[in-house]
């Protein structure tokens, strides 16, 4: 009797608040979560978690000496990975996070993975101000889906943004560099030092706030660091 109550009132609810996809809006099945399996495989995956000399490792060489980089999907105006950024960041919609982190974490446990022994994941902080205003800060919620899949430890109290910088649109590549420059601090070394850090970002375009942080973390000793974004601009 006890099932048939507990299917009512999911029947019920569901009613009031639709399962349905969040891009394609179809009902969900009992064995899909957030988004349709459909959605799922048609994401533009960037194949770059397997392949060292990716665009986006190639993006930070000769500017940080990082272990690995790479992004998970492609992104641009139109397709469906800007929807869910969109809903992840301005509509509220945090389990969005954790989605992307958990389909990203089953990539992360393939044996041809370049991230490998990773000991602690660290979300790009947000500044105080815009984590106020928003009421999260998306990568958390990114780094707890990854955790939950790799069961690999994060923390997102060992750095902080000390400075809240502005727009980096109509920027020359030297003026975001400038903009960002010093606005992050290690708050725990200890928690880090002499760890295999893996920095999580949303998305990553010029790659220029990512390497303000990395500067920062790099000067805890004996770090080595690694950068996974969920997507990069392309088709």
């Amino acid at each position: 009797m006890l099932p048939k109550i507990q299917q009512y009132i999911t029947d019920v609810y569901h009613l009031g608040f639709p399962n349905n996809c969040l891009l394609c809006r179809k009902s969900l099945t009992k064995a899909e979560k957030d988004l349709c399996f459909y959605c799922i495989e048609s994401l533009p995956h960037t194949n770059q978690l397997t392949e060292a000399e990716n665009p986006v490792a190639q993006r930070f060489w000769g500017r940080l000496p990082l272990e690995n980089a790479a992004a998970f999907l492609y992104v641009n105006k139109t397709n469906q990975v800007h929807s869910l950024m969109h809903l992840l960041k301005y509509k509220n919609k945090r389990r969005i996070g954790v989605k992307l982190g958990r389909l990203m974490g089953f990539e992360l446990k393939k044996a041809n993975s370049i991230f490998q022994n990773i000991d602690l994941m660290v979300p790009l902080p947000l500044h105080w101000k815009k984590e106020k205003q928003r009421g999260y800060n998306q990568c958390d919620f990114i780094a707890e889906g990854l955790a939950a899949v790799t069961e690999i430890p994060w923390n997102s109290k060992v750095v902080t943004r000390e400075k809240e910088n502005i727009s980096q649109t109509k920027k020359s590549k030297y003026e975001r560099w400038e903009n960002v420059a010093g606005i992050f601090s290690v708050k725990n070394p200890t928690a880090m030092e002499g760890k295999s850090i893996l920095l999580i970002d949303d998305v990553v375009t010029t790659g220029s706030t990512l390497e303000a942080c990395a500067h920062a973390i790099l000067q805890v000793p004996h770090v080595k660091l690694s950068v996974l974004a969920v997507a990069t601009a392309g088709r």
